[in-house]
């Protein structure tokens, strides 16, 4: 084997090992937390964060300023709004004012985790007597 091809050959061997190694420390040390993201233009976004590849948020949800004067607003998964987005938001850092974990015992993580795609829960109505 010539020395070029020993050359390739290790530097294959070493990429591989990093492109492994970034591979486990992504699925290790993945934040399953859920974050919220202020944007400089006022958005505010909900999700759990990543930081490579790229920054961004996976399972991302939004808020919808509503007419209801007595729910102002509501909180929509981004994959489910109109204009059919991935479940991804990547996210210019430049752009970001501050984002914080959200506790677990939080009411929006709560729904998030039993609610994840935010159907609207079904209410039973009562039988009425007689029938």
């Amino acid at each position: 084997m010539s020395k070029t091809n020993k050359v390739i050959l290790w530097v294959v061997i070493v990429l591989a090992v990093i492109l492994v190694a970034l591979i486990l420390w992504q699925a290790l040390f993945a934040s399953s937390s859920y974050y919220a993201v202020l944007l400089r233009t006022g958005d505010i976004y909900f999700g759990n964060l990543t930081k490579f590849p790229s920054f961004g948020l996976e399972n991302v949800y939004t808020l919808q300023v509503t007419q209801d004067p007595e729910n102002p607003l509501s909180v929509q998964k981004f994959s489910n709004l109109f204009w059919g987005p991935e479940d991804y938001l990547r996210i210019n850092r430049d752009e970001v004012v501050w984002y914080t974990e959200l506790s677990d015992a939080s009411q929006l993580t709560q729904l998030f985790t039993t609610n994840p795609n935010l159907v609207p829960q079904q209410v039973q109505q009562p039988v009425p007597a007689g029938q």
